[in-house]
C-alpha cells in the first residue's frame, strides 16, 4: 500500500511520543474543508500512519487537526492545526513538536 500522510507527535516537556492523541485530516475542496479520514489516536510511538486513503490523497490544501487537550489538559494550547499545501502524490510526513506552552512542525520525511 502507497503512503499518503502520517504524523507523529513528540512531547518536548518530557522527551517522549505523545499517545493516545485524537487526530483528523481535512481537505479544502471548492471553499469547504471536508474531513478525508477517520479520526484516529496516535500510537504508543506518537505516530499516525496512512491518514488519508490513497484514493482521496491529492494536491491540494490539507489541514491536520490535533486534540491536544485530551493529551495535556493543562497545556495553553487546546487545539494545535497544521495547514499544508501538497503538490503532488508524494508521501507526505508532519510531525508536531509539543510542550505544555508551545509548538512547532515541519515537513518531514
Amino acid at each position: 500500500m502507497a503512503k499518503t500522510l502520517t504524523t507523529h507527535i513528540l512531547d518536548l516537556s518530557c522527551g517522549r511520543p505523545a499517545a493516545n492523541v485524537p487526530v483528523q485530516v481535512e481537505n479544502l475542496v471548492d471553499g469547504q474543508w471536508i474531513s478525508m479520514s477517520t479520526p484516529t489516536n496516535t500510537n504508543n510511538d506518537g505516530r499516525a500512519l496512512d491518514l488519508v486513503p490513497t484514493d482521496k490523497w491529492q494536491p491540494g490544501r490539507w489541514r491536520i487537526i490535533f486534540d491536544v487537550a485530551s493529551y495535556m489538559p493543562d497545556g495553553f494550547y487546546p487545539s494545535v492545526t497544521i495547514e499544508f499545501c501538497t503538490k503532488d502524490t508524494a508521501h507526505y510526513h508532519v510531525p508536531l513538536l509539543l510542550n505544555k506552552f508551545g509548538y512547532s512542525t515541519y515537513r518531514g520525511s
